[in-house]
Order: C-alpha cells, then structure tokens, then sequence
C-alpha cells in the first residue's frame, strides 16, 4: 500500500513539475512576445515628371481603414510628412468611400535645359506606429489600404514570397486618384503610393508578419484634367502567424 502511495505521490510531483514548467515557458513566450511587439505603417508617394506641370492639383489616395481612418492619416492631418516641398498646400479630405490628400502646387518640375529633359521624381513619406495589432491578413476589411476598392479579384502571388511561413493571399482592383495641370504635349506625369503595414516581434529570435498595398498610375501625358483609374494590389498574409492570442 505505501509503495502505491509513494508511486501516486511520484506520478503527482513529476506531473507538476510539468505543469509548472509548461505554464512557465508559456508566460514567459507571451511575456516575450507582449514585451516586443511593435505594430507600424509606412506610406510612401513617388510623383515624377519630365517637365513642368503648372497650376497643379492633385488628390491622391491616402491608406485609410473602412471607416476613413489610419494613423498615416492621423500623421498626414498633423502634418508629420516628409519630403513635400515647400511651396506645396496639403489638405486632407474624406468622401466616405475614400480618404484623399489634395496637393496644390503653382507649378511642379523643371524645364529641359538645352534640349535635355530635366527629371523631377519628388517622394512622400509618412511613418505611423499602431496602438494595436494590425491585421495584416485581412487589410481591406480591418486596415489601412487605398479606397475606394473597386473590382476586387484574387491573382497570383510572386513566387519571392513562395519561402513565406504562411501562404500570402493577393489581390488587384481598381480604385481612383486626380489630377488636373497643364503642360506641353510631351510632358509626362507618373504616380505610384505604397504602404506596408507590418508586425514585428521577438521571441527567441526575430519574426514579423506584414501586407503590402500599391497602386501606380499609367504615365500621363500632356495637360490633364480629371480622374484617373489607378491599379491596385494587395499582397497579404505574409510572414509568421504563429504567435500568442492577445
């Protein structure tokens, strides 16, 4: 009798040590993963053009969230945005499907000097933490993307990503950005805006999970004045998901 006892209270102990030991790396993992995750957006605008474009206005799409909001938003309407000249007015607008930057400028690039195009690429830049955990493998329904999302349909991932510890999920649409200028017929005007939204953390080693959204304007050329139809596409999904549940 005392030798069951004794392998009971055996089986018991070595039991908790178990237990103790599981909810000990446990707390100590989440504590890792708490203490080093960062949530951040980073919103890049690239506008060139070979010429002069005078009397310039332009509204640019601007990564919102369904209800119009971001902190790249919030960074832009604080004006916590680099790169704009200082000759530009920026002014931020919401339509209710889209949120928008308008750009009014007297006049944007240079003249060909001795029969050389003279190229002006001028960049945008706005880098935003999050308060919370972005959901980088749902953007469109529970993050910050360019709107409005028009046509929305699957495509193919690039096979770069192919090593990604998840299965990235892509999509393109269409969606929508102005501009209105004059300038000689040969003039050309191209537009391109990215932002990535990306989770960092550290447990044990470095891992992340992101989404990438672009969009690109085909170039234009001559005066223009009017919407454009932008191409979107999004690449979500990438990266490690295997981390604790806040």
């Amino acid at each position: 009798m005392d030798k069951i006892i004794k392998i009971a209270l055996g089986l018991f102990i070595v039991i908790l040590v178990l237990f103790v030991a599981i909810a000990t790396y446990t707390t100590s993992v989440d504590t890792m993963y708490r203490n080093s995750l960062t949530s951040n957006y980073q919103y890049i605008c690239t506008i060139s053009t070979n010429d002069v474009l005078s009397n310039v206005t332009l509204f640019l799409p601007v990564p919102a969230d369904s209800h119009g909001d971001s902190p790249v938003v919030a960074q832009i309407s604080s004006h916590e945005i680099s790169g704009a000249p200082a000759d530009w007015n920026l002014t931020l607008y919401g339509t209710g499907k889209a949120t928008l930057l308008q750009v009014s400028a007297p006049m944007i690039g240079q003249r060909p000097a001795n029969g050389v195009a003279q190229p002006t690429t001028i960049t945008l830049i706005v880098n935003a933490s999050s308060s919370s955990v972005i959901d980088t493998s749902a953007p469109v329904e529970n993050a910050a993307v360019f709107r409005p999302v028009q046509n929305l349909h699957t495509a193919a991932c690039p096979s770069m990503n192919a090593t990604s510890a998840s299965t990235p999920v892509c999509y393109q649409y269409l969606t929508s950005m102005y501009a209105d200028y004059t300038a000689n017929p040969a003039a050309s005007l191209s537009v391109s805006a990215s932002v990535t939204g990306i989770n960092s953390w550290n447990i044990f080693s470095p891992a992340s999970n992101m989404y990438q959204n672009n969009i690109s304007v085909l170039t234009l050329h001559g005066s223009n004045h009017g919407w454009v139809t932008s191409l979107g596409w999004i690449e979500s999904g990438i990266g490690s998901y295997n981390v604790p549940s806040l």
